[in-house]
């Protein structure tokens, strides 16, 4: 009986603990500002599979010349994905379609982009996409930009 007890407050402990990281992480990426929350997806999904496949929810934060994009639920201190704002190229803006509706949060927008090489898909809210829109659009004078 004991033991199931400190077994059972080592579990509440960990679980408590974990959610807690997962907060403290999220305070420090905010902490300087600039950020918004912004669904990612590198892989498209596969024909006949759900269109809502392969979304990771996450955050955004404007860093000088680059969006830092961290994963919500990871412990890591560093952005997953780094996009310099010179070799981002918006291809597309549309509503989410089908199952994208429940994979990305209520009244967000698909952006899609060109990185780099790589294609990409931004999931942001409507004042998020004006506000990347427009960070996009402010860049130094000389610089590529690539707005559709």
């Amino acid at each position: 009986m004991v033991l199931a007890l400190i077994v059972c407050g080592a579990v509440l402990a960990a679980v408590v603990l974990g959610l807690l990281g997962f907060g403290v992480r999220r305070r420090v990426i905010q902490r300087g500002g600039g950020t918004f929350d912004c669904s990612g997806r590198w892989t498209p999904p596969e024909p006949g599979q759900s269109p809502g496949k392969n979304w990771v929810y996450g955050v955004a934060r404007y860093n000088g010349d680059r969006i830092e994009w961290f994963r919500v639920f990871s412990y890591l201190p560093k952005p997953r994905l780094s996009l310099e704002r010179d070799l981002i190229e918006v291809r597309e803006r549309r509503h989410p379609q089908g199952d994208e509706e429940v994979a990305l949060l209520p009244g967000a927008i698909v952006l899609t982009c060109r990185h780099d090489g790589s294609d990409l898909e931004l999931g942001m809210s409507e004042d998020a996409l004006t506000g990347f829109l427009a960070w996009l659009e402010a860049a130094p004078p000389g610089r590529r930009v690539n707005v559709a």
